[in-house]
């Protein structure tokens, strides 16, 4: 089984209103990062002073890097025929498909959310943000707010919990099988 393992920074909250500003994208093959992206990505408007102080992203640091549209293509090719993996995924999975439908086109692919899995493995904990569930656990993460950072905690949680249930994946397909 394949994977993309992915975090975004935003403008905001609400993928209708804001855009995305970074995005980084791990692919890892059950085992191991084989490969990667990460870009800062111009939202084509202002970055709210508080979204500054939290991700350390300001306006100059994007106006000369790539619009959402020119990063597309290899967003589509870093996820096509893998499941797209991120902690509260809903999240970063919403903003990414509401940046396609801006530009016309219908992303879709298929899921993983550490937290669900996180809460269902390792259950016990007071908190399951990235930050304090990676405090607890001594996974490191030096650029917290930053999508490269959390991604790639995000990797290294992964890698707990696949090492705690082999076949996170395929128990993941039975429920869904049985939904249906």
């Amino acid at each position: 089984m394949k994977y993309a393992i992915l975090d975004i920074e935003t403008t905001g909250l609400s993928p209708a209103r804001e855009k995305i500003t970074e995005i980084a994208i791990f692919l890892h093959d059950g085992t191991k990062i084989t490969d990667e992206y990460s870009t800062l990505i111009n939202p084509e408007r202002k970055i709210p002073y508080s979204i500054t102080q939290m991700t350390g992203i300001n306006n100059r640091m994007v106006e000369n890097s790539p619009r959402f549209f020119e990063v597309a293509r290899k967003i589509v090719e870093f996820t096509e025929g893998v499941i797209i993996v991120g902690h509260n995924v809903r999240f970063d999975y919403g903003f990414i498909r509401q940046e396609f439908l801006r530009l016309g086109f219908d992303f879709q692919r298929e899921t993983l959310d550490t937290v669900k899995v996180s809460r269902k493995l390792i259950p016990g904990h007071p908190s399951y943000s990235l930050g304090k569930l990676c405090k607890s656990l001594c996974i490191d993460n030096h650029a917290r707010h930053r999508a490269a950072g959390d991604a790639l905690a995000t990797v290294k949680l992964f890698g707990l919990l696949l090492s705690i249930d082999p076949a996170l994946y395929e128990v993941k397909q039975k429920r869904t099988a049985r939904i249906r």
